[in-house]
């Protein structure tokens, strides 16, 4: 098979995560991928998609830091520092305590010399009245600026929470769909609005911002603005039933350069299969029934129930975050995704022959 040549910014091997790991396993399921049948593809002993998406949310930045204490933009960086000012706050007020527990306990001389009303009336009740009052202060004055912003020219994106993936629509210039990754101009602010159709979702960036909740029937807004190109881990934070811990995505933060040449291709149709295997797995497609699910624009795949696969070959993960985007992870998600992700609503395609599913892999590995 020749090698494809790689796109410029928006192909996955090109923008890959700074920590990401393919795991061993999924290298040997790519290999092989198209010598086995179907159902017996993904083995016991190989990890599933929770373990997976276990590695993400427990990522540390390259600092160290958990990412929710390492924020990248001004959205951000105010929570980072209210959360240092009450752990650090905290650690001391413990502190006091723990003094205080010990001289009543132990302090012989010094519990009798510290006693009495005086001390309860200070310790008990002005420390706390003035200790919270500051705080309460503080923290308004520092995260009054992550409300109400109005930018000059910023990014629109509407995100929906499904179960359990993220549905992304781009607003403008003109209005396409695309699907847990929002990618976005570093440097310049993006506004999403947040809305649900089915249960409470919460959406959460912790380098870029704080938490907002998705409700049914209620549409939210939060402002990004990443500060340098990047990609960015985020996740549900509400706990929304079924595989919620395994409902991820990611924000990818381009150069302005970068996003315009994105953008436009992303806009565009799917440029149809240039080569025999692929023009095969477009046929098993559309025979399969599976555009009635999915959109490939450009085709007669309309199916807005799953996720948009027009340039699915361009992201970097598959299942709303939890498996790195190649061949063997696309081939294990489409012929048992109960097994990656256990409740999501897409069936599984154990009965297809090793040369049915590499013909279907290698059509949507070319949907870039």
């Amino acid at each position: 098979m020749p090698k494809k040549s790689a796109p410029c910014v928006a192909h996955r091997r090109q923008l890959p995560s700074p920590n990401e790991d393919i795991p061993e396993a999924f290298r040997s399921a790519k290999k092989r991928l198209w010598n086995e049948p179907a159902a017996d593809r993904l083995k016991a002993g190989e990890p599933q998609g929770g373990e997976l998406a276990g590695q993400a949310i427990v990522r540390m930045s390259g600092n160290g830091l958990p990412l929710a204490l390492d924020t990248s933009g001004p959205q951000g960086d105010p929570i980072t520092t209210l959360s240092w000012v009450l752990i650090v706050g905290g650690g001391v007020i413990l502190l006091i305590v723990l003094v205080a527990l010990s001289i009543a306990l132990f302090g012989g001389a010094w519990r009798r010399r510290i006693a009495g009303e005086k001390m309860v009336i200070i310790g008990g009740v002005l420390f706390p009245v003035v200790t919270l009052t500051g705080l309460l202060t503080y923290g308004l004055g520092l995260t009054a600026g992550l409300v109400g912003t109005e930018d000059a020219d910023p990014v629109r994106i509407h995100v929906t929470g499904e179960q359990w993936w993220w549905r992304v629509e781009y607003l403008e210039p003109e209005r396409f769909a695309s699907a847990n990754e929002i990618v976005i101009p570093a440097g310049r602010p993006a506004l999403i609005d947040l809305a649900s159709d089915n249960v409470i979702h919460s959406f959460w960036v912790p380098e870029l911002a704080g938490k907002l909740d998705m409700i049914p029937g209620k549409t939210n807004r939060i402002r990004l603005l990443a500060a340098k190109p990047g990609v960015y881990y985020g996740a549900c934070a509400e706990y929304c039933g079924g595989p919620h811990a395994l409902m991820l995505f990611r924000v990818r933060a381009l150069s302005p350069a970068d996003y315009a040449v994105w953008l436009r291709r992303e806009a565009g149709p799917a440029l149809p299969p240039s080569e025999p295997l692929a023009a095969e797995g477009a046929a098993l497609f559309r025979t399969l029934g599976c555009g009635g699910c999915h959109q490939v624009r450009g085709t007669p795949a309309r199916g807005l129930a799953g996720p948009d696969l027009t340039h699915v070959a361009s992201r970097l993960h598959l299942g709303a975050g939890i498996l790195p985007n190649n061949k063997g992870t696309l081939g294990g998600w489409t012929a048992n995704p109960q097994r990656l992700k256990p409740g999501v609503k897409m069936p599984a395609y154990s009965g297809l022959s090793a040369k049915e599913l590499r013909a279907l892999v290698t059509y949507m590995d070319r949907l870039e």
